[in-house]
């Protein structure tokens, strides 16, 4: 790494996710954007003129080749980001790669060894899970606020615009409600099961579910029902042509909690956190509010900036840590 005290990214791809990306990054109190590389330079030089980025690339492979550049951000679209964070690892650049990390757990497990092999840090890019609402969350859990952890509803839906060739609906492209957003409330129920019984995460004891394949084949809405140790149950919903309530219920022996923003994917202002606390018996949940000064994709920079510049592999929880990444894909 460049001998300095803040972490020189590059990103890799120019689509909507690195532009969230690279505006969060440009409030990052550890990092700051210094190249970027796409598969044509007039879309690359697009983006730096955007930001703006000092380097602008026409390959993948000449972003990787700049000795500056010491970690990057990968957000490509999902069949291309095993290939590119193995890439990276092997040319010793720190790497975040955006969710779902891999399509399956073996390509997965190929670009930790990489990581591991090189002694470079990874991370899977769930930005909600470095918002100070997510850490809070977790110690309501933990403190049995609720009591006895009993049942979990976590829902990510909409209703995107069909278009057989776009990513969310092509096959070859790693389509679908499932791995596109399905894995972010797989990963909430891991969190909050693994808080309710002392640990980081959890992995579930069984999985169901069922989907509706639309013309392409790829799962448009789905539902699924895990079951984790203690008999914690969960009920979770997904879908990229159907608009469903965004929001987490969380309910226990004693009370129940409600996210109405668990997801905090604002792109370009802070989201204030919001948890809503029901104890049995109250007349009315009592709110409690997290401050937030910046976006989530800034607060993701920063704990992997951090955990960078301290000469960590991997971020500290409730990030995702290598094996949390493993067991929501086994999981999926």
């Amino acid at each position: 790494m460049s001998q300095h005290r803040c972490i020189n990214w590059g990103i890799i791809s120019t689509g909507t996710i690195a532009r969230a990306f690279a505006r969060g990054l440009s409030r990052s109190r550890t990092g700051r954007l210094v190249a970027v590389a796409s598969r044509s330079q007039d879309s690359a030089d697009r983006f730096a003129a955007e930001f703006p980025v000092q380097r602008a690339y026409a390959s993948y492979e000449s972003l990787l080749a700049d000795a500056s550049v010491d970690a990057v951000y990968i957000a490509t679209p999902h069949p291309m980001h095993a290939e590119w964070a193995i890439r990276a690892a092997r040319a010793g650049k720190h790497v975040l790669c955006e969710k779902p990390a891999a399509l399956n757990h073996p390509d997965l497990m190929a670009m930790l060894e990489a990581a591991h092999e090189n002694n470079v840090f990874f991370m899977e890019a769930f930005m909600y899970r470095c918002h100070p609402q997510t850490a809070r969350l977790v110690e309501l859990i933990r403190s049995q606020v609720i009591g006895q952890l009993r049942l979990i509803h976590a829902t990510f839906s909409f209703h995107g615009r069909f278009d057989p060739a776009g990513r969310l609906f092509s096959n070859a492209l790693g389509g679908g409600a499932i791995l596109d957003i399905g894995c972010y409330t797989v990963s909430m129920s891991r969190l909050i099961a693994g808080a309710a019984t002392g640990a980081n995460f959890a992995d579930p004891l069984e999985v169901c579910g069922v989907a509706h394949l639309g013309e392409t084949g790829v799962d448009e809405w789905a539902v699924a029902c895990l079951k984790f140790p203690c008999d914690i149950l969960t009920q979770l919903s997904t879908g990229i042509s159907l608009n469903q309530q965004n929001v987490v219920r969380i309910f226990g022996s004693e009370g129940n909690i409600t996210i109405p923003n668990p997801w905090l994917a604002n792109r370009t202002a802070p989201d204030v956190g919001r948890i809503f606390v029901q104890r049995n018996g109250d007349p009315q949940p009592a709110e409690i509010v997290i401050d937030a000064d910046l976006t989530s994709y800034s607060y993701e920079a920063d704990v992997a900036g951090n955990a960078i510049l301290a000469g960590q592999t991997q971020p500290p929880p409730p990030a995702m840590s290598w094996d949390d990444s493993l067991g929501n894909l086994r999981a999926m």
